[in-house]
């Protein structure tokens, strides 16, 4: 099970850090990934990082302004989130897979959504 938080309203510049807490077997998970979803827009692929290794994988869309960490002794996974602008405004998901992939259709659990709006 998967529980994301820490969305919120916030001017453009602006930061916000959200955090995806799993629980159960998390010995079967692989990776975590966020994704988003914009108002009228498909949900897409915005960063993964890998449970034990830590290896990381952004979207060009927030590559240098947002970073994903994990911290396995809470089995929480963040993501930093800087520099925010209006187009960052979405639901943003957690999701986790058993192999490194980008496409929503890799991911088996999926966490609800926290909303992000970012004001100009």
């Amino acid at each position: 099970q998967l529980q994301a938080s820490g969305g919120g309203l916030v001017q453009t510049g602006g930061s916000l850090r959200l955090s995806c807490a799993a629980s159960g077997r998390t010995s079967l998970i692989y990776v975590v990934g966020w994704f988003r979803q914009a108002p009228g827009k498909e949900r897409a692929f915005v960063a993964l990082v890998t449970w034990n290794g830590g290896s990381t994988f952004y979207a060009d869309s927030v590559k240098g302004r947002f970073t994903i960490s994990r911290d396995n002794a809470n089995n929480t996974v963040y993501l930093q989130m800087n520099s925010l602008k209006p187009e960052d405004t979405a639901l943003y998901y957690c999701a986790s897979a058993r192999t490194v992939g980008h496409m929503r259709r890799e991911y088996d659990y999926w966490g609800q959504g926290t909303l992000v709006t970012v004001s100009s």
